[in-house]
């Protein structure tokens, strides 16, 4: 992979499938309780202090589930065919492309970043510089919402969809994400864990990691839910 920019058939791979993604991915909030429970309480805490950021925002189905609880949202992905899905889905949105390991935005410009299912992109290698970009652009006490797949294992896809594709999805032990999130300036608030919904997802655990950038200890965001 180049050393200043994810893999460019990354972008090409999800322009492929932008369309089918809408159809099979955009509405699938409604089927996931936790999330949407998740979600609630990143806005509750996020919603007067400025603007928020979905990164890797595909379609923009979580930016537009916080823009309808009061958040001041906008979104970035990767794929200029999801930017364009986007803002055809939710006009009142600001969506723009961009690559997160090189994010043209100013230091401290957003109040928030949630990132569901985008880090699974970045290999290991990368993972502290992407976190640590992510950090640069997040006002001092800034919120960082991540959302990934538990696992040890890179899965490659030739095939999606029925359309050719060249993808790595990368999944992590929400240990190892919580060093490397500490290494890049963080600290970690809340990690939570769940099973997979069945016949709705990827048949993977999943974890949800609250950050705080480098600001003291305090936490909002203990919903009962089960533990690992």
């Amino acid at each position: 992979m180049p050393q200043d920019r994810l893999d460019i058939d990354l972008a090409g791979s999800y322009d492929r499938v932008a369309e089918e993604y809408v159809h099979r991915i955009y509405d699938e909030l409604q089927y996931k309780p936790l999330d949407r429970e998740l979600l609630d309480l990143f806005a509750e805490r996020v919603r007067h202090r400025g603007l928020v950021c979905e990164i890797g925002c595909g379609p923009g189905h979580v930016a537009r589930y916080l823009h309808d609880r009061g958040v001041t949202v906008c979104g970035v992905d990767i794929s200029p065919a999801m930017v364009v899905q986007a803002r055809r889905l939710n006009p009142e949105i600001e969506f723009r492309q961009g690559d997160l390991l090189q994010l043209d935005i100013a230091d401290g410009a957003w109040a928030g970043i949630v990132a569901f299912y985008s880090l699974i992109h970045v290999p290991q290698s990368e993972m502290i510089r992407a976190l640590t970009e992510l950090r640069r652009v997040l006002e001092p006490g800034g919120l960082l919402f991540l959302a990934f797949h538990i696992g040890d294992h890179v899965l490659h896809l030739d095939e999606w969809w029925g359309h050719v594709v060249s993808v790595d999805f990368h999944l992590f032990q929400p240990d190892d994400m919580v060093a490397q999130l500490a290494a890049a300036g963080f600290h970690v608030e809340e990690v939570i864990q769940r099973e997979p919904y069945p016949n709705v997802e990827h048949p993977s655990r999943r974890a949800y990691i609250l950050a705080l950038n480098n600001s003291p200890a305090f936490s909002e965001f203990s919903p009962c839910v089960e533990s690992p």
